[in-house]
């Protein structure tokens, strides 16, 4: 005769073994490489006001981290719109990341990034249009910001640079997607 714990156990064994399969069929496959024809640079940390306005490295995303998205996302994304043969080359000038630390509201909320008007995301970036040829087709300097940047839905709630990639997003598809079509 089996014990009540004994009647149970194969039920959860068996719902632990469909659940590791089920996550190893989820497991992402190998990372894609980055496409080269799209290359991004920052200027100097101590140039880019988000790095001056938080030396402290307040919240959990650290400078590393956050440049390393965003060049990731804007490589992505614009890769997606140029047309075949053109390469894009971006330096960020300057950026601060939408929202921003405010430490006077006391020691539990020092590490806490506010999103308020007050604090839109910016980024000064110049840019290089190059053809298939080699030679450049456009470029220039862009100031961007988002001031409505809460008043818009976002696709990803939980992603901290939600805010700064769809500013991204805008200025691509306002630079680089044709409007012919």
């Amino acid at each position: 005769m089996k014990t009540p714990l004994q009647s149970l156990f194969r039920p959860f064994v068996v719902a632990v073994v469909a659940c590791l399969a089920l996550a190893a069929c989820a497991a992402p496959g190998p990372k894609q490489p980055l496409p080269e024809r799209v290359q991004v640079t920052w200027a100097p940390d101590d140039q880019l006001s988000e790095v001056r306005d938080n030396q402290i490295q307040r919240g959990w995303l650290r400078t590393e981290d956050w440049k390393k998205s965003l060049s990731e996302y804007l490589r992505q994304r614009a890769n997606l719109v140029l047309p075949n043969g053109q390469r894009l080359d971006v330096k960020f000038d300057d950026i601060k990341l939408a929202g921003s630390f405010e430490p006077w509201r006391g020691p539990n909320a020092q590490d806490i990034r506010f999103m308020t008007d007050l604090y839109p995301p910016r980024a000064t970036l110049q840019y290089k249009l190059i053809g298939a040829n080699g030679q450049t087709i456009r470029e220039g300097q862009s100031k961007l910001i988002d001031m409505s940047y809460l008043q818009r839905t976002v696709t990803t709630s939980t992603d901290p640079l939600r805010y700064d990639k769809r500013m991204l997003d805008d200025w691509i598809n306002k630079e680089f997607v044709r409007k012919d079509v």
